[in-house]
């Protein structure tokens, strides 16, 4: 049996989410961020990073539209051709799970809140990065995750954190969302037990 700890359960994740949601609305607040576009848009809209970062800024999105007028536009990047240590991560086999980037909104002017489940080394993050920037100059970007384990290779920081979690390199910190798992956690886990489930 694995060495495993549970740092979040289903309830810890909604309220995190609930909280994250408030702070995004404390630091754009809809007074301050009238409309950039001139056509009724809200300045700033929520991007999720596939796949976990996705469902996790759907419900950003929604909770934030709970507190914002008018409804917060809503994106995704799919980053998987734009990381740099793509080939290292496959053992060398350039072969990932290509997803759908749609970001159906215009981009420049607007501050982007990027949406990820871990922030790591932080070549996901910038990845996400390139990616927008490929569609538009936003006036900011700003960084939502879920968890923070450190181990930074790039010099990112969130500018709101779920969860900081020390984590050892030999560690993965696993997070387990309803839509796609069937259950809801954040776990951490050894590295080998993870690769033992993945094969």
């Amino acid at each position: 049996m694995s060495d495993r700890t549970v740092v979040l359960d289903r309830d810890d994740v909604r309220r995190t989410l609930v909280r994250i949601a408030h702070e995004i609305v404390e630091k754009n607040p809809p007074g301050a961020a009238e409309l950039a576009t001139g056509n009724g848009d809200p300045r700033i809209a929520i991007v999720g990073i596939h796949r976990r970062g996705a469902v996790l800024a759907r419900r950003l999105r929604a909770l934030v539209g709970e507190l914002l007028e008018p409804e917060v536009p809503l994106g995704f990047v799919d980053i998987s051709f734009y990381r740099d240590d793509l080939a290292l991560r496959a053992g060398g086999v350039t072969s990932p799970v290509v997803n759908s980037t749609q970001l159906e909104f215009p981009i420049d002017g607007r501050t982007i809140v990027i949406v990820d489940d871990v922030l790591y080394t932080g070549r996901t993050v910038r990845s996400a990065i390139d990616e927008i920037f490929d569609f538009g100059r936003p006036a900011k970007v700003q960084l939502a995750v879920l968890v923070d384990r450190g181990h930074r290779e790039l010099p990112i920081r969130p500018d709101y954190v779920g969860k900081n979690i020390p984590t050892a390199r030999d560690q993965r910190v696993n997070v387990r969302v309803q839509e796609i798992d069937g259950f809801e956690e954040v776990a951490i886990v050894p590295a080998e037990d993870r690769a033992r489930r993945a094969a």
